[in-house]
């Protein structure tokens, strides 16, 4: 199991600092050193250029600049070529400070690293020796106690300070970790209470304008395309039931009617052909309903093949006439040249018949019923027009959601099961077309089909 965020997040914020408190603790020693050193190398060059110079001159002593005291513990020494001392700052112990093998081989200025006694005690110094006239050397040089222990107390303000400065950084990484994640611990716990019994419920908002903002409006928005679904099905579930129950409950009285007394043999023929009637019915909006069903899941399938989109109207119209001859229905048709595309012959011919029938039943007797087919925007454009009265306003946006009639209160008989546009819709998107609903400007209802060329 891992750590918490906060956690892992206040160890991240620790670790980090820590590589680079110490990373900067080493480069600040060694830089102190340095610079420490260099100070030390520019005194040692400058008193040894002195004493050169008045050696160059004939002198043999190395004067009052070298002197072992306060406040900067410097001292000289003049060596002759055999290692024997000319002149010696007063302090030191007797005896060179270089061997004659080293002053041998000297042939520039060299500093070195010296433990050098005097009177008092031992002291780390830094030396210079330099070449003089005669093969006598100059050695110059100077204690380095007091960088050392400066040194020394830097690395002790690094132990110490350092350890007190992480724990101090990682309690406020821990605190400010806890007040950024607050929030989303806040939508946690309501999200874990939201449920489906009360509806409209969502996640606090921090008013911060953050990322956490921006992800509790985010996850408001996905529970109200959510929450919109489940309704959806809610009540695609409740119309379906209702709609299948009518057609079954009339099958069943057939049936349960047949069987409560003797019948002639042409009101058994009656009874039979009422109930496979209503078995049609069902077996229809099974279809209807198992086409819907694939179409929310994206797996309507489709079979697209070269197909002429006027040709296939065509063919549905000749179903259509003889009712609409029945209540004096004018239907026409003007299908333009070079429609033929790439599509389910099966499926469009359900959706051009889905549109015919929906534009017979709400136009009145006398009425006209339009089909024009071409082409525009580089897609096949299908259009169903009709001189009825019209969709109402308030049901164009919803025109092609399952279960949905212009006029509710219609029994379904009269105004269908509410499938039809939806199933125009399904079919046109499974194609990578859409589906339009509008009125039309003279009155009456038009339903645009467009499939991609």
């Amino acid at each position: 199991m891992r750590a918490p965020i906060r956690t892992r997040l206040t160890l991240i914020a620790g670790a980090s600092f820590a590589l680079v408190l110490a990373v900067g603790g080493v480069a600040l020693f060694l830089r102190l050193r340095a610079d420490l050193l260099a100070t030390v190398d520019a005194g040692l060059r400058s008193r040894a250029g002195a004493i050169v110079a008045d050696v160059e001159a004939g002198g043999t002593t190395v004067g009052s600049a070298g002197g072992l005291v306060e406040p900067d513990d410097a001292f000289a020494q003049i060596l002759a070529a055999d290692g024997s001392v000319e002149g010696t700052s007063p302090g030191l112990v007797e005896g060179p400070l270089l061997t004659a093998e080293e002053i041998a081989a000297l042939d520039r200025p060299t500093f070195l690293e010296r433990s050098v006694p005097t009177v008092e005690d031992v002291v780390s110094a830094r030396v210079l020796a330099v070449p003089a006239s005669g093969g006598r050397v100059v050695v110059v040089g100077s204690s380095l106690d007091d960088n050392e222990e400066a040194l020394a107390r830097l690395a002790a303000l690094l132990l110490i300070g350092g350890p007190v400065l992480l724990g101090a950084i990682t309690l406020i990484a821990w605190l400010a970790t806890g007040a950024a994640l607050r929030p989303i611990e806040s939508m946690r716990a309501e999200a874990a209470a939201i449920g489906g019994a009360v509806a409209g419920r969502r996640l606090p908002v921090p008013d911060t304008g953050d990322e956490v903002a921006r992800l509790a409006a985010t996850l408001n928005g996905m529970l109200d395309r959510l929450e919109t679904a489940i309704e959806r099905e809610r009540r695609f579930a409740a119309d379906a039931s209702h709609e299948l129950r009518t057609p079954l409950a009339n099958l069943r009285a057939e049936l349960e009617l047949s069987l409560r007394r003797s019948r002639t043999i042409d009101e058994l023929e009656a009874t039979v052909r009422s109930a496979a009637e209503e078995a049609e019915r069902l077996s229809r909006l099974a279809e209807d309903l198992l086409v819907l069903a694939r179409a929310d899941r994206g797996l309507l399938p489709v079979h697209p093949r070269p197909t002429d989109l006027g040709v296939l109207v065509e063919a549905a119209m000749v179903e259509l006439r003889p009712r609409a001859a029945e209540r004096g229905i004018e239907v026409e048709a003007s299908p333009a040249p070079g429609t033929r595309v790439d599509l389910d012959e099966a499926r469009v011919g359900q959706a051009v018949r889905n549109l015919l029938e929906n534009a017979l039943r709400h136009t009145p007797a006398g009425g006209r019923i339009g089909v024009e087919v071409g082409r525009a925007n580089g897609s096949v454009r299908l259009e169903v027009w009709d001189t009825g009265a019209g969709f109402p306003e308030a049901f164009l946006p919803h025109a092609f959601e399952p279960f949905t009639r212009p006029d509710a209160a219609r029994a379904r008989d009269d105004g269908g099961t509410g499938l039809g546009l939806a199933i125009v819709r399904a079919v046109a998107e499974s194609h990578g077309g859409s589906a339009e609903a509008a009125n039309r400007p003279g009155g009456g209802a038009s339903v645009v089909l467009l499939l991609p060329a």
